[in-house]
């Protein structure tokens, strides 16, 4: 039973790779995939996925690499090169996002586009790279980020001046993941490709936690449980639409948010 337990919810011998896992939830899943049996690429842009691997000790089960998803080109190379070096991973997260944090009045046309090319475009450019190589495999499983955002809108009462409200491209984007999510999980399903979304809702940094106490606690009274939630409580999610448990599971959006969208 514990073998059965083992295969089915553990990562051993699986190839995963994690884009903007040197941020405050990218840490965590790839702490939790490594401590579940994976060897993980871990992406970040610039030294910051290496500054982590070697702070928190993680070769060498996991390797640090630099991407910027922005660009297309680099997009294109980097799953060139990574795939002849090791392979056609067995699973694509991708973490990395965009935003302005610009009002609704304040934000140009440049802004809008530049933000959901970042988040959106870069998106489909890798998620598409990796997806096809996984294709021609006839396995994998992609995980996008979306957002509770990408859902229901901001309440504007959660966010007091001088706080601007989540802005308007950020969540045009995620509910854009959600629909790829969609049209992927169908484009690769019969090639053995799955292919889903995590939604998280108030994941707040731990800067935010410390130096913005009242915004926080109105962010918890926000979810049916009450509190924000810890990075760990996304990894797990990751963990299980990469594991053998979800292998029935595609073109799903999994909301990890407290109830926020609920009610």
């Amino acid at each position: 039973m514990k073998k059965l337990f083992i295969d089915t919810f553990g990562l051993q011998g699986k190839h995963i790779w994690v884009v903007g896992g040197a941020g405050y939830l990218g840490q965590a899943t790839v702490r939790l995939l490594e401590a579940a049996g994976a060897e993980v690429l871990c992406a970040d842009l610039e030294d910051r996925a290496a500054d982590f691997v070697a702070t928190a000790e993680l070769a060498p089960n996991v390797t640090p690499a630099t991407l910027d998803v922005r660009q297309g080109t680099l997009v294109q190379q980097f799953v060139a090169e990574h795939t002849e070096r090791r392979g056609v991973p067995h699973g694509l997260v991708n973490l990395a996002f965009a935003s302005t944090g610009k009002t609704l009045e304040a934000l140009t046309e440049q802004d809008f586009d530049e933000v959901n090319h970042g988040g959106l475009t870069s998106t489909f450019m890798l998620a598409r790279a990796v997806g096809q190589a996984m294709a021609a495999q006839g396995r994998g499983s992609i995980v996008l980020f979306s957002s509770m955002y990408g859902a229901v809108s901001p309440d504007p009462a959660v966010y007091h001046a001088p706080m601007h409200k989540n802005p308007i491209e950020y969540g045009v984007g995620k509910a854009g993941i959600i629909q790829m999510t969609r049209y992927l999980a169908v484009h690769w399903g019969r090639q053995g490709v799955r292919c889903n979304c995590i939604s998280p809702g108030p994941f707040p940094s731990p800067a935010v936690q410390q130096k913005e106490p009242d915004f926080v606690a109105r962010l918890a009274q926000k979810t049916p449980l009450g509190r924000v939630g810890q990075s760990a409580e996304i990894a797990g999610a990751v963990a299980f639409l990469l594991s053998e448990a979800s292998t029935y599971l595609t073109g799903q959006n999994l909301p990890v948010d407290g109830g926020w969208t609920s009610w």
